[in-house]
C-alpha cells in the first residue's frame, strides 16, 4: 500500500500573493476614506451649531433675552447664576450636555453676536480663532 501524503497548506508565494493583493486595495481605498473623514467632521460641527442655535432660540422663547456671552452656551445647560437671572428658566435645562466640536473643543458663543443677533460657532481644524476654517451660524450654508 502507498502512503498518501495528507498534509494541506497555503505554500509562502500564495500567502505573499493574497498580501499583495490586501496591500493594494487598502493603498486604493483609504485616501478616499481618510478625505470623506474631514468632510464628516466640518458637518458634524455644522449639524452641531444649527442644534445650538435652536436650543438658544428656544431659551429667548422661554426667558426673552438670550444668554449672555458671559453665560455662555453652559446657560443651555444649567441656569446661569449671574445676570441677567432667567425667570422661566426650564426645569432639566434646554439640552442634557454640551457637545464639543469634532476637534475636541468647546463651541463659543458671542451674545450679542458681530455677525447676527448672536454668533455660534467653532474655531474648525486648525483651532484658532479668527480664521478662514471657522465655522458658524453665519456660515453654515457653505457646509451643509
Amino acid at each position: 500500500m502507498k502512503k498518501r501524503n495528507t498534509q494541506q497548506g497555503f505554500t509562502l508565494i500564495e500567502v505573499m500573493v493574497v498580501l499583495l493583493i490586501i496591500g493594494i486595495m487598502a493603498g486604493l481605498i483609504a485616501p478616499s476614506i481618510l478625505g470623506n473623514q474631514a468632510t464628516a467632521q466640518i458637518k458634524k460641527a455644522a449639524v452641531d451649531i444649527q442644534q445650538l442655535e435652536s436650543a438658544l432660540e428656544l431659551y429667548k422663547l422661554r426667558n426673552n433675552v438670550f444668554p449672555t456671552t458671559e453665560q455662555g452656551l453652559d446657560a443651555l445647560v444649567t441656569a446661569p447664576t449671574i445676570d441677567p437671572i432667567p425667570k422661566n428658566y426650564q426645569e432639566g435645562g434646554f439640552i442634557k450636555r454640551l457637545p464639543e466640536d469634532p476637534w475636541g473643543n468647546p463651541y463659543q458663543l458671542l451674545s450679542p453676536g458681530e455677525v447676527g443677533v448672536i454668533d455660534i460657532y467653532s474655531f474648525g481644524p486648525d483651532g484658532q480663532a479668527g480664521t478662514d476654517d471657522d465655522i458658524g451660524n453665519w456660515n453654515l450654508n457653505d457646509y451643509l
